[in-house]
């Protein structure tokens, strides 16, 4: 009798021990989530021959395609920014790869192989991407004539949810940055 009450002890503690290990060891499988992105001091750059505006910060990508002509060579008016809506042509997508991206990698032809996308999000219809214009201006030294030489396009999303096949987020507002045109 006391050897089988051993037994039922000695099992007691090896169950425990078994359910606690199964606690301790919680399954990943490997699916990142994201909340936000900062990509800091990083500035806009635009790809030579298409009109896609993107940031990168070492392993993260972030891509604005819209048509050049929601950059007018013009001020906006105060307090009515140009608004463009994502729709099918008009996107937003944010890239997580598995090493560093560069403008290479973005505005390259035939894309290469390396580094690869981890994980995607693309930014729901209906966002709204907000631009407001403003002129940039140069002083002629010698003439002291002030001219228009560019504009500096200010670009915040608004009320953008970006979705990827498992999860999403949303940014009430979000300062892409400033993009600059020249005349």
């Amino acid at each position: 009798m006391l050897f089988l009450s051993q037994i039922r002890l000695l099992m007691k503690k090896f169950l425990g021990l078994l359910v606690f290990a199964l606690l301790l060891s919680g399954c990943d499988d490997g699916d990142m989530v994201l909340e936000s992105f900062n990509f800091g001091t990083a500035t806009i750059q635009k790809c030579p021959d298409k009109q896609l505006l993107f940031k990168t910060s070492n392993e993260e990508l972030l891509l604005v395609n819209i048509p050049a002509s929601s950059f007018p060579n013009a001020a906006t008016p105060a307090g009515q920014p140009t608004i463009v809506t994502i729709s099918g042509s008009n996107s937003v997508l944010y890239r997580k790869y598995n090493g560093a991206v560069t403008g290479g990698t973005i505005c390259s032809v035939v894309p290469p192989s390396s580094p690869s996308v981890l994980k995607e999000w693309t930014a729901a219809q209906g966002g709204k991407i907000q631009i407001t214009s403003t002129e940039r201006t140069a002083t002629d030294p010698v003439t002291n004539v002030t001219t228009v030489v560019g504009h500096n396009h200010q670009i915040k999303f608004i009320n953008i949810q970006f979705v990827s096949s498992d999860n999403t987020f949303v940014f009430e507002e979000y300062l892409f940055g400033t993009y600059q045109t020249s005349i």
